[in-house]
C-alpha cells in the first residue's frame, strides 16, 4: 500500500473511532488511538517503520501547533487576573507529579535513571479537552470548574519545561553533552532561555506581518510559516521547538489584535493532523512490549495519579484556596493526552535507545487516563456541587 493510501487509512479509521469514542462519552483522542492501534505493526501492519519520515513530519508539525496554542493561553491581562494562587497551585502539582513519578520508578522498580527521569517528566502536563467536555456537559459552574484550564494550561508549560531540563540531564548523563561540568549543568538552562528567547522574536515579527494581512487565507498562510520555521530552526539552534513554538504564541496573543482570528483560524485547519497525530501515535503501540510493562505500568499509572492529586492538594492549601478546590482540583487534572505523546516522540528522536519502552508506557498511561480521567473529573464536580441539580 503506497503511502497516500495509508494516510487515507489513517484518518479514516482514526476519524472513525474518535466518533465511536464520543457515542461512550470518552475524548475523541482515545479513539484517534485506538483507530491508530489497529493499523499498527501490531494488528493489520498498515503502517510500518518504513513510514517513519511522514510521521515524523506529522510529529513535529502537530506539536509545534500545539505548543503555539498553548502559548495563546497566556494572556497577561488573564494572568493579573488569576494571581498568584494559580501558579502556587500548578508548581505543586508538577513538582509533586514528577517527583512522586520518578520515585516509583527509580527507588521502586529499579529502573533506569535516564529512563526514570523522562518518564516522570512526561507525568506533569494534563490534557484538559475530557474534563472540559463534561464541565460543558452538564454546565458546571463555580470556583473548582473555573480554576481547571487555566492550571491545565500552565502545568503543560511548565511540564515542557521540566521536560527539557530532564532530557539535557539525561544527555549529560549519557555523556552526549561536549563541555566542561560547569558547560553540562548549565546547559538545560540556556536551551530554555534561548528557546523562549527566539519563541518572543518569531512571536514580534509574526504580529507584524499579521498586522498587514487583510484575509484569512494570508493569515493562514503566514501562520504556517512561521509554525513550521519553529518545527525547522530549533533544531538548527539546538533549542527546544516546543518551548519556541509556546512563547511565538504567548507574545503574538498578547501583542496583536489579530490573534484571537489567528488561533481560530489555525485550530480549525489543525484537525486531520490532529487527527493522523494521535493515530501515528496508537500505531507505535507494541503489544509485546505491553504485555512486558504489567506492573510498572500500573506503578506509573498510580505514581502519577498519587502525585497530581498530593501536589494539587498541598498546593491549594499553601495558597489557601477554596475548600472544594483543596479536595477535588486534583482529581479533574488527571487526563493525559497530546502534550504528553509528543514529549514521548521527542525522546525516541533524541534518544532512540529507549524510545520503545518509553513511548509504550506513555501511551498506556494515555489510554487510561483518557478514559478514567473525565469520569473522575465528573465525580469531583459532582462532589464540589458545580453540577446543577446534581
Amino acid at each position: 500500500m503506497n503511502i497516500y493510501l495509508k494516510i487515507a487509512s489513517v484518518l479514516l479509521l482514526g476519524a472513525f473511532g474518535g466518533k465511536v469514542a464520543r457515542k461512550f462519552n470518552l475524548p475523541s483522542v482515545t479513539g484517534y488511538l485506538i483507530g491508530g492501534i489497529f493499523l499498527g505493526p501490531s494488528v493489520l501492519n498498515v503502517v510500518t517503520s518504513q513510514d517513519s519520515s511522514i510521521i515524523s513530519f506529522v510529529n513535529e508539525f502537530t506539536l509545534s501547533a500545539i505548543a503555539f496554542n498553548i502559548g495563546g493561553e497566556f494572556l497577561i491581562s488573564t494572568i493579573k487576573k488569576l494571581g498568584k494562587e494559580i501558579f502556587i497551585i500548578t508548581v505543586f502539582e508538577v513538582l509533586g507529579a514528577v517527583s512522586i513519578v520518578f520515585g516509583m520508578m527509580y527507588f521502586i522498580f529499579n529502573q533506569d535513571f535516564v529512563f526514570s527521569i523522562m518518564v516522570a517528566s512526561m507525568a506533569a502536563a494534563t490534557a484538559p479537552a475530557g474534563t472540559m467536555m463534561v464541565i460543558r456537559q452538564y454546565r458546571a459552574r463555580g470556583k473548582m470548574s473555573d480554576t481547571i484550564l487555566p492550571v491545565a494550561a500552565l502545568d503543560d508549560a511548565l511540564g515542557i519545561m521540566v521536560f527539557g531540563l530532564a532530557l539535557s540531564l539525561a544527555k549529560a548523563t549519557l555523556g552526549l553533552v561536549d563541555g566542561s561540568i560547569v558547560f553540562q549543568v548549565m546547559s538545560p538552562f540556556i536551551e530554555i532561555f534561548a528557546s523562549l528567547f527566539v519563541g518572543g522574536i518569531l512571536g514580534l515579527i509574526l504580529s507584524k506581518i499579521t498586522q498587514k494581512v487583510s484575509t484569512s487565507e494570508e493569515q493562514l498562510f503566514i501562520l504556517l510559516v512561521f509554525i513550521l520555521m519553529c518545527a525547522g530552526l530549533a533544531p538548527l539552534l539546538s533549542l527546544s521547538s516546543l518551548l519556541t513554538a509556546m512563547m511565538m504564541g504567548a507574545v503574538y496573543i498578547n501583542v496583536s489584535s489579530q490573534a484571537v482570528r489567528a488561533f481560530t483560524t489555525i485550530n480549525n485547519f489543525m484537525t486531520p493532523f490532529n487527527v493522523l497525530f494521535f493515530a501515528f501515535a496508537g500505531t507505535s503501540i507494541n503489544f509485546g512490549i505491553l504485555g512486558q510493562i504489567g506492573l510498572l505500568g500500573l506503578g506509573y499509572v498510580t505514581a502519577r495519579l498519587v502525585g497530581k492529586v498530593f501536589g494539587t492538594t498541598l498546593g491549594a492549601i499553601v495558597a489557601k484556596s477554596d475548600p472544594v478546590v483543596k479536595k477535588y482540583l486534583g482529581w479533574a487534572l488527571l487526563p493525559q493526552g497530546g502534550i504528553s505523546i509528543g514529549l514521548s516522540l521527542v525522546v525516541s528522536q533524541q534518544l532512540p535507545q529507549f524510545s520503545e519502552a518509553i513511548v509504550t508506557l506513555i501511551l498506556f498511561s494515555v489510554l487510561v487516563f483518557e478514559i478514567a480521567g473525565p469520569i473522575l473529573a465528573k465525580v469531583a464536580i459532582t462532589r464540589a456541587g458545580e453540577i446543577p441539580n446534581s
